[in-house]
């Protein structure tokens, strides 16, 4: 049995003991071929040549001395972010054999989070990474795979690619599918998004979507010109949501080549990138450079002041805790803390500003935000990197961002003095809580609860238009935990339609987590989750919450004895999934705090 990440970070194995890495019995090579070779040496395995030139090898030279690289991508049709997908992978299957290598194209599952967004197909989300990460690793394993080219495309996709990436700890790199450009609605006459579907929902539903370009203008008309043109085609959601988020932070890591994070979906940088990932996962087969090389703690510093920098999403505190777990580095929520004490918020990115990825592209993409901040002084930018060279090497000869450029604020002129991710801590939340907060809102929230056991209770009373304007009230949605969801499901629906209807009055907490696309006066991850017995289960209609970001905490105006009396009062719900792969998710799955992993234990 493969010993746990905690006995790795306690020291107690070696990251880089044979059994760790599963394969306790492989007898590796000494050239590029170093797994590949224990089923193509000789003849030990026969069997397993005869269906490798069933496959296609051509011959016995290519069978016996080209290294064998695993082109894994989350391709399916049904998500503009993975529709295009397979076609990057076949672009890179002809890099990599120009390089004198043997490539073979697989596949693993996505899940779109935007088409589940507020249905039951949302709590499949979370635990897809997971399942992403198992594809990544036994495919690899199973396959005796030299190294491995993972093309990601929407939210989960790029975590679970690092984390399979990170396990099985084969020279890798991760292509990301790029971002979608914005859409253009000719009734408003300007560009839209998918968050102005979200959020015109929420409009929709208390009366406010109009048109002031033609105030007669019908509400029906106007939504479904918004469905229909908010996404015109292949790509991610295009602001600094989940994807990209998570994007920036992989290549700031230094496991993409430089500018994938922001080179667009449609756009020749992409495919061009096929050749460069060819090129540079030979590099790091020669150099012998592996994903647990550049995950190191400075790597994940790094990326947590590019997360700040940029307003990246609460997702991201979930995924970087879980992709430090399986790397074996220690990252801990207080990490989030610190970074966010001392970084500026500067970016003007949706979803709290103006801008998508597209057009950082046009100032200069991701690898110009790296340079600045490695020139301030605020990035270490020494890790290395699938390039073979430093992450500061990598920039020093890229554009420095554009000078009349407003997406990116310069350092005395920040969004916000300090970073817009704010860990929690409290009676409601002892185990810790994230919120998002970047300034607009406000630092301090006070009101009075109203309670959901579901998500879907809430969207069913904001369909109904139930939750008025007026007096200060805190929305609390629990059981939507890692375990209690199950499957922590964003909830996007419920506070775009906050946002849409314009509800200035209300804050939303909860034990499951947003959308990167989600803004507003929000909390989520809270720990322990109700489900646990947690005291988020234990709040009633009326009591009084507190969320003071200044001081970093959220708490119920509830005595602790009364806190007491309600706990052992407190009973655990009936679980709703007894069966299948959520019920499997339930029985794995540990806290938010831990980033929601299902392989630490």
């Amino acid at each position: 049995m493969d010993p746990s990440n905690r006995d790795i970070q306690q020291g107690k194995v070696s990251r880089d003991d044979p059994q760790y890495l599963n394969f306790p019995n492989s007898k590796p090579g000494s050239g590029l071929n170093k797994f590949s070779s224990t089923l193509t040496r000789e003849h030990d395995f026969p069997a397993a040549q005869a269906m490798l030139y069933a496959a296609g090898v051509p011959n016995e030279h290519q069978l016996k001395n080209y290294p064998q690289v695993g082109v894994a991508s989350v391709w399916w049709e049904g998500n503009p972010c993975n529709m295009h997908l397979l076609d990057i992978g076949k672009a890179v299957k002809a890099a990599v054999q120009k390089q004198e290598m043997l490539a073979w194209q697989y596949n693993t599952i996505g899940v779109s989070d935007g088409i589940t967004m507020g249905g039951e197909g949302m709590r499949f989300s979370l635990q897809s990474r997971e399942i992403i990460a198992d594809s990544i690793e036994t495919v690899t394993c199973a396959q005796f795979h030299d190294a491995c080219i993972t093309i990601a495309g929407c939210d989960k996709n790029m975590p679970g690619v690092v984390m399979g990436m990170a396990r099985h700890n084969r020279p890798s790199l991760m292509i990301y599918g790029g971002s979608i450009k914005p859409g253009y609605s000719k009734l408003l006459e300007k560009p839209i998004n998918i968050a102005t579907a979200l959020e015109a929902h929420g409009a929709y539903i208390y009366n406010n979507l109009s048109n002031p370009n033609n105030p007669s203008q019908g509400k029906e008309e106007l939504i479904g010109e918004i469905e229909k043109q908010s996404c015109p085609g292949q790509g991610a959601c295009g602001g600094m949501y989940t994807a990209n988020t998570m994007a920036t932070a992989i290549e700031t890591m230094g496991l993409s080549v430089p500018g994938s994070s922001s080179n667009p979906a449609d756009s020749p940088n992409k495919m061009r990138e096929a050749q460069k990932a060819a090129e540079c996962i030979k590099i790091c087969m020669e150099k012998d450079i592996k994903p647990r090389d550049c995950l190191t703690k400075a790597a994940f510093e790094d990326a947590l002041v590019m997360m700040m920098a940029l307003g990246g999403s609460t997702n991201g505190v979930l995924h970087l805790l879980a992709m430090a777990g399986t790397a074996g580095v220690e990252l801990t929520l207080d990490d989030f803390q610190k970074a966010s004490d001392k970084i500026p918020f500067l970016a003007d990115m949706a979803p709290s500003g103006r801008y998508l990825m597209v057009d950082l592209f046009e100032v200069g993409g991701i690898p110009s935000v790296q340079k600045f901040l490695i020139a301030a002084g605020l990035m270490h930018g020494s890790g290395i990197t699938v390039t073979g060279k430093t992450l500061k090497e990598n920039v020093d000869n890229w554009p420095s961002l554009k000078q009349d450029q407003l997406i990116v604020h310069g350092l005395d002129n920040p969004i916000k003095k300090t970073g817009h991710i704010e860990i929690l801590y409290g009676n409601l939340a002892p185990g810790g809580a994230v919120a998002k907060i970047t300034g607009k809102e406000g630092m301090r929230f006070q009101g009075k609860a109203r309670v959901f056991n579901k998500e879907h209770e809430l969207d069913d009373a904001l369909n109904k238009g139930e939750i008025p304007h007026g007096e200060n009230l805190v929305l609390v949605v629990r059981y939507e935990g890692p375990k209690g969801g199950p499957g922590m499901p964003e909830q996007l629906k419920a506070s775009a339609a906050i946002m849409g209807a314009k509800l200035t009055n209300v804050a939303l907490i909860t034990d499951g987590r947003y959308s990167g696309a989600s803004h507003g006066f929000i909390v989520g991850h809270i720990v322990p989750e109700a489900a646990v017995g947690g005291p988020i289960g234990i709040v009633q209609d009326g009591d009084v919450i507190t969320i003071d970001a200044a001081n970093h905490v959220i708490s119920m105006d509830v005595s602790d004895e009364e806190i007491k009396r309600r706990q052992q009062a407190w009973k655990p719900p009936r679980m709703e999934v007894t069966r299948g792969v959520l019920a499997k998710y339930a029985r794995l799955v540990g806290d938010a705090s831990h980033g929601a992993m299902t392989d630490l234990f």
